[in-house]
C-alpha cells in the first residue's frame, strides 16, 4: 500500500497549536520522525508491529517538544469508553490503564492521546492549574467521554466556565460515511443530533459530522470556548495517518498521530 507518507528522519516534529489554550501542547502530525514504511514517519502508537525502538523515539521527541523527557509523557489502552484516569505521576510506557482520557493538575506531565480517525481533544482550566486529554471515538463521545474529562477536571479544581477545549485533526464529515449502527446509536442519545448527518451516497447511509457533534457536546457542558482545528485526517495522506483511508485501501499496517499537553 502506499500512502504518500513522509521519509523518514524529517528535522523536528509537526505540531499544530491553538492559542486559547494556554498551555504547552500539540496536536502533532505524522511528520517529523524516524519510523519508516507504512509507519513513517512520526508514529507513536506502542499497540501496532512498528519497531519500538523507534516508537520510543518518536515519542522522546514530542516530549521534547513540549520541553519535556520522555519519561514524563504517559498514554493510556484507549478501549473507545467513557472512563477518565487523574495522573498523579507517570507511569512506564506502555502501561497506561484502559482508559479514554486524562486528567492532572501535576506540573510537567504530559498528557499524550493518539488517534488516526477519532477526535483528539485537549482541555486546560489555565487559572485552576488542570488539563486533560481525550480519545473522542464516535463511540466514545456519544458515551460521554467529552463530559467525564470535565468532570475529571473539576475534581481537580477546574471550572467548566473558564475551561478551553481544542479538537484536534480527526476524520471529517465529507469523509466519514456510517452505517444505520452508528446512526442509530447517536438518535437513541439525543434524537435532535440528527443535525450532524447528512444523506450518504447509499442508501441507508449517512455522513456524520464528528468534530460537529464532539463541539456541540463540548459547548452543551458549558466550557468557555470549543474549537476544532479544521483539518480532515482521511484527506491529507502526507499529513496524517487514517484508519479509514487504510480502509479504504485494502487495509495493512498503519501508524498513529499522537496529541498532547503539558503544565
Amino acid at each position: 500500500m502506499t500512502d504518500d507518507a513522509p521519509a523518514a528522519d524529517d528535522p523536528m516534529p509537526e505540531a499544530l497549536t491553538v492559542a486559547g489554550l494556554g498551555v504547552r501542547h500539540g496536536f502533532f502530525t505524522r511528520r517529523g520522525g524516524v519510523s519508516e514504511g507504512p509507519f513513517a514517519s512520526l508514529n507513536c502508537s506502542l499497540s501496532g508491529r512498528d519497531d519500538r525502538a523507534a516508537v520510543m523515539e518518536n515519542r522522546s521527541r514530542v516530549a521534547g517538544a513540549l520541553g519535556a523527557a520522555l519519561p514524563a509523557l504517559v498514554g493510556l489502552f484507549q478501549v473507545h469508553g467513557a472512563e477518565t484516569v487523574a495522573v498523579e505521576t507517570p507511569w512506564a510506557s506502555g502501561a497506561g490503564p484502559r482508559a479514554d482520557a486524562m486528567v492532572t493538575d501535576r506540573p510537567g506531565i504530559v498528557l499524550g492521546i493518539v488517534t488516526a480517525d477519532c477526535a483528539p481533544v485537549l482541555f486546560a482550566d489555565r487559572e485552576a492549574g488542570v488539563i486533560g486529554a481525550a480519545h473522542a471515538g464516535w463511540r466514545g463521545a456519544v458515551g460521554g467521554i467529552l463530559e467525564s474529562t470535565l468532570a475529571g477536571m473539576v475534581r481537580l479544581g477546574a471550572d467548566p466556565s473558564r475551561v478551553v477545549a481544542a479538537v484536534g485533526p480527526c476524520i471529517a464529515q465529507a469523509s466519514y460515511e456510517v452505517g444505520a449502527d452508528l446512526h442509530g446509536a447517536v438518535l437513541a442519545c439525543r434524537p435532535a443530533d440528527a443535525r450532524f448527518f447528512t444523506d450518504g451516497a447509499r442508501p441507508g447511509h449517512w455522513q456524520f459530522d464528528l468534530p460537529g457533534y464532539c463541539l456541540a457536546r463540548l459547548q452543551a457542558a458549558g466550557v468557555a470556548q470549543a474549537a476544532w482545528l479544521g483539518l480532515d485526517t482521511l484527506a491529507e495522506k502526507s499529513r496524517f495517518f487514517s484508519h479509514r483511508r487504510r480502509t479504504l485501501t485494502g487495509g495493512g499496517p498503519i501508524g498513529h498521530q499522537i496529541s498532547a499537553i503539558v503544565l
